[in-house]
């Protein structure tokens, strides 16, 4: 009896595989054992990135308020540690956002914790 092969199915991913490496230099977008690798580096640095993005983010929103509370003589540690101890439930996000782009409010913060 005759040896059966899915060619479908293989032809299938194997479509699935360069269509995802597609804009690759090279023989990375269209060799299938080349392209298989490339794939597989390139979502693990997806994978790793975006987890990795939200520890960016949370660092950019700490310099926007540190830039804005330096301008009241405080520090970034000082003046993160008067809002918990005040109870003010605004997150670094919104603290960071305030700071940049309503500056009034952001300075009737910075009073009320002082």
């Amino acid at each position: 009896m005759p040896r059966s092969v899915n060619a479908v199915a293989s032809r299938a991913r194997r479509k699935k595989v360069l269509k995802l490496t597609k804009g690759n230099f090279g023989s990375r977008r269209n060799v299938i054992t080349v392209a298989k690798n490339t794939l597989d580096k390139g979502m693990g640095y997806a994978y790793r990135d975006r987890k990795r993005k939200k520890g960016l983010f949370r660092a950019l929103w700490i310099q926007r308020i540190n830039a804005g509370v330096r301008q009241y003589d405080m520090s970034y540690s000082e003046f993160i540690g008067k809002v918990a101890k005040k109870g003010i439930t605004l997150n670094r996000k919104t603290l960071a956002d305030l700071a940049m782009n309503q500056p009034e409010a952001f300075k009737a913060i910075v009073d009320k914790v002082k």
